[in-house]
């Protein structure tokens, strides 16, 4: 039986469906709306007997019936969101809209679902959930990290759209008897992650000698999750997840934002030296902060770690080695995305760094997801 995956064109669902595929899983078929941040080309080298893209959106509940009722998916496994914060502050509109409504519309299209379903069906039913460590809100220095039962206490637009897209997520599980399982990550990074994020940002942009905005003064603490690992994770969690429950999934890698971008210039001066642009630290630039900053996110991972086995395999420094050598051997894809929705983007929102002046504006580090 295949899985439908919601949102698998983007950054984190395109790892997914390459690593569900490697390791021997069924068919996947993937609704995705493609808008910016979705890329058709991520996995346009996969087999039609393997994979089936699907242009759709999951508030289109007649759309995802339709796909219930013809695929008969195992399993559902929800990465479809809006996820940029910068985005969210700029224009929340369309965050409630995606995240909060769309997520509902899912969730009814497979609460009808699953009505119909033979008691053997639903036992092996699941729908996995795929949030953010945002939702917790923000820890101070010496406060222990995140559990899965931390109380919810957002503070974006961006973080409140998927906290309550999880509270939905839970009810249909207590209410209507939905197979739910959760997953709150923290920051990804990693292959092809849209470069309005901190890390792909800081690499291309010091690649091509831009200045490299750090907002405030860069001690912003996250916890680093290569993709690739938070897709094993995710999978452990679909196959052996306790219905019902919510897993954290955490790289245990805290890092303040000064050292992830000090330690992409290390690497680019390393791995692409240009004279021309000189030592990448240069280009750093401390901007104003942005609103409503979240100081520190760390999860603690331990349920996922002891009841399904889960550790992460790639520490921060080679993980993050990995990453800015998978950019630089990349460009034909860099260049596909640097256009069109993220150009405007630009345009909008780091008009200061082509200008050259001004150097207080916004700039866009919205974590990994």
């Amino acid at each position: 039986m295949p899985i439908l995956v919601t949102g698998g064109a983007g950054f984190i669902g395109t790892n997914f469906i390459l690593a569900w595929l490697a390791q021997g899983g069924g068919q996947v078929v993937n609704l995705d709306k493609l808008t910016y941040a979705g890329n058709r080309g991520n996995l346009a080298h996969l087999p039609a007997d393997s994979y089936e893209l699907v242009v759709g959106d999951i508030g289109d509940r007649a759309l995802v019936g339709r796909l219930l009722a013809e695929r008969r998916p195992e399993a559902v496994i929800n990465f479809a969101a809006e996820s940029h914060v910068d985005r969210s502050i700029h224009g929340p509109a369309e965050f409630i809209r995606t995240n909060i409504v769309g997520t509902f519309n899912l969730l009814e299209a497979l609460r009808s679902h699953v009505s119909g379903l033979s008691a053997t069906e639903l036992a092996a039913f699941r729908f996995l959930h795929v949030s953010t460590d945002e939702v917790y809100g923000s820890l101070g220095p010496g406060e222990a990290p995140f559990s899965e039962t931390t109380p919810y206490a957002p503070n974006s637009p961006y973080s409140a759209s998927k906290a309550s897209s999880d509270h939905l997520a839970r009810a249909y599980h207590h209410t209507y008897g939905l197979p739910v399982l959760t997953t709150n990550c923290s920051n990804n990074y990693g292959p092809f992650q849209f470069p309005e994020k901190l890390v792909p940002l800081m690499i291309l942009n010091g690649l091509s000698g831009k200045p490299m905005p750090v907002y405030g003064d860069g001690l912003q603490v996250r916890d680093w999750l290569h993709v690739q690992d938070h897709a094993q994770a995710l999978m452990a969690v679909l196959r052996r997840g306790r219905v019902g429950t919510t897993y954290n999934i955490g790289g245990r890698a805290e890092m303040a934002n000064m050292e992830v971008v000090e330690a992409i210039c290390s690497l680019l001066d390393e791995l692409a030296p240009d004279p021309k642009i000189g030592p990448r630290r240069s280009l750093i630039t401390h901007i104003a902060d942005r609103p409503g900053h979240d100081r520190r996110y760390a999860v603690n991972p331990d349920r996922i770690s002891a009841e399904l086995g889960f550790e992460p395999r790639h520490d921060f420094a080679s993980g993050l080695r990995e990453t800015v050598r998978w950019y630089l051997d990349n460009g034909k894809w860099v260049e596909s995305v640097q256009s069109g929705e993220y150009r405007s983007w630009v345009d909008r929102h780091y008009s200061w760094i082509d200008g050259g002046q001004g150097r207080k504006g916004p700039a866009g580090q919205g974590g990994g997801r």
